[in-house]
């Protein structure tokens, strides 16, 4: 069975690659290899060139996707754009219209696609859900409402005062985070947006036309062979950037954020298992650690595993659009027999080992914090 990854050349693209062939699977890659994920259009030495088919190409660009979809009888689709940055129609063009591009190739060419694998985020999920303490107060009253709520974006004259709470918006009372799980989205960001887009597209056309196909909505991925230049590739790249070159951490609001971090080995293992199990079709995941932990907490570990002493700063600053908490409930997920199971400690360890040896490594925080409050998606209190 052939199966094309889009993105392959990249980091989640690249260890599914990895498993896919372990399992015996042909593998085609489709990727513009661009910066800043890769430099100067080269092929990481990671990707295993004489057992793979690579074709460079966009996924917007509609000859790319006839060539690598000819053949092919799974399509996973990882490509994608990911950054802070307000060019908002390339979120769209990248993660939306690329993957309507797709059905629409296989459809005209009546191609023999037996499913489709969509990688989405739990970023659709905008704050996520929360519990209202004040919702058992008011059951019965004019005013009741449900404690099960998904909280609008906080405004930015609350986070002008340093003000980070999540408050109820029925009550206005204080909300506690709650394990998210799939029927409700909430896209806070132009990258929400288009995945969430992708998602509907995909699940639309797929059950229009007989292609089974599965969204999988990742938490924060973690491990080797993530891009240090690209200023979206998460907390462990940056802090451990940071403290294996003398700096502190720099820590978005008062650091007590909690997250759901997973290791990039599970993510491939749900990839590979939506793929072999038919009870996975047009069905929505999420694919988390099943951990909370707080960007404190975090910054703590990495120092610890990285073995250094250095405290982290909370210099009163925060990233436009954020959210406050979110984690995944990732019980329908294990429904189907699958399981995280690599530790944060190990998902660390094995970071900060391939980090260490990379000839480009170094800190590359002043240099996108430097861009993002130039765009304004970086912003301090008062």
């Amino acid at each position: 069975m052939r199966v094309l990854v889009t993105g392959g050349a990249g980091f989640i693209g690249s260890h599914t690659v990895d498993l896919l062939l372990k399992r015996g699977y042909q593998v085609r890659v489709l990727d513009c290899l661009l910066p800043p994920v890769h430099l100067d259009g080269r092929v990481p030495e990671y990707v295993p060139q004489g057992h793979i088919e690579l074709i460079q190409g966009d996924v917007r660009d509609r000859h790319a996707w006839e060539r690598a979809l000819r053949g092919v009888d799974v399509v996973v689709h990882l490509a994608a754009y990911q950054d802070y940055l307000p060019d908002f129609s390339t979120f769209i063009h990248t993660n939306s219209v690329s993957t309507a591009l797709m059905y629409e190739i296989i459809v005209e060419q009546r191609m023999a696609v037996r499913k489709v694998v969509i990688a989405s985020s739990q970023a659709v999920y905008g704050e996520g859900k929360y519990l209202c303490r004040g919702s058992e107060a008011s059951v019965g009253s004019p005013d009741s409402h449900p404690s099960g709520l998904h909280p609008p974006l906080r405004p930015e004259d609350q986070l002008q005062r340093g003000d980070w709470d999540v408050r109820c918006p029925h009550c206005g009372a204080p909300t506690t985070p709650d394990w998210t799980d799939e029927p409700i989205v909430n896209p806070h960001s132009p990258y929400a947006v288009s995945k969430y887009s992708q998602e509907m597209i995909a699940l639309t056309l797929g059950r229009r036309y007989g292609i089974p196909t599965v969204c999988m909505r990742y938490s924060i991925v973690q491990g080797a062979r993530q891009s240090f230049r690209n200023a979206y590739s998460g907390v462990l790249r940056i802090f451990a950037q940071r403290l294996l070159t003398g700096n502190a951490p720099v820590c978005y609001e008062d650091g007590q954020q909690l997250r759901d971090y997973i290791s990039v080995h599970d993510v491939t293992r749900a990839n590979l298992m939506v793929i072999e199990d038919d009870r996975a079709n047009f069905e929505v995941f999420n694919v988390g650690g099943d951990r909370r932990v707080s960007v404190l907490e975090y910054a703590d570990l990495i120092a610890r595993r990285a073995g250094v002493s250095i405290e982290p700063e909370i210099p009163g600053i925060y990233r436009f659009g954020d959210t406050r908490h979110v984690f995944s409930d990732v019980s329908k997920l294990r429904a189907l027999g699958w399981t995280p199971q690599v530790a944060l400690n190990d998902i660390v360890d094995e970071y900060i080992s391939w980090a260490a040896e990379q000839p480009d490594f170094r800190d590359y925080y002043h240099q996108a914090e430097a861009r993002m409050k130039a765009l304004g998606t970086i912003r301090k209190v008062g």
